[in-house]
């Protein structure tokens, strides 16, 4: 018979999982940036951004081992804020690195905006839209990496086909590996 303690000491080694480290990101951002993507939405300010970015997802190396994240960012005008979840992925073994993510974020941005000028409806179409990103980084030390980004939050005309201003944000975002 297994005396019980060494019972225990076996099941809690079958069951140990590893531990995961991931990183906090946070960022500074140009709020409402004019691009290609967007229209003019009427909002301004600067962007305060944090987020957990989760080791990458060994089993999905079909596509390129993603790594899940979470982001808040707060909009320091009274604009667009939002916060949701998406996929990142790190392209890049050396010091510089290209990071591509997408994700799905909801916004407290008004429900019903009209320019005034134009009468065009500025409101964002949806409470969920995409959140499409890219950055291009550099790791400073084997814990901290700083990225220039560009994060584009939209609905893609799928949920409302008449519109689709977006809005655009431009920054610099500091990673801390734990």
């Amino acid at each position: 018979m297994i005396p019980m303690h060494r019972f225990s000491l076996a099941i809690a080694g079958m069951c140990a999982v590893p531990a995961q480290a991931g990183e906090v990101f946070a960022g500074a951002y140009v709020h409402e940036v004019d691009t290609p993507f967007t229209l003019y939405t009427g909002e301004s300010g600067a962007d305060a951004e944090l987020g957990y970015r989760f080791d990458p997802i060994e089993q999905l190396g079909a596509i390129g081992k993603p790594s899940p994240y979470v982001i808040a960012s707060l909009n320091t005008g009274g604009g667009t804020s939002f916060a949701g979840v998406g996929l990142s992925w790190k392209i890049g073994k050396g010091p510089v690195y290209v990071r591509p993510g997408v994700g799905l974020v909801v916004h407290d941005g008004p429900s019903e905006r009209i320019d005034p000028f134009t009468g065009r409806h500025t409101e964002l179409g949806s409470r969920v839209l995409f959140e499409p990103e890219i950055a291009v980084g550099t790791q400073v030390t084997e814990r901290v990496a700083i990225e220039v980004s560009w994060v584009h939050i939209s609905q893609g005309r799928i949920f409302n086909a008449q519109q689709n201003p977006g809005i655009d944000m431009i920054g610099v975002r500091f990673n801390w590996r734990l």
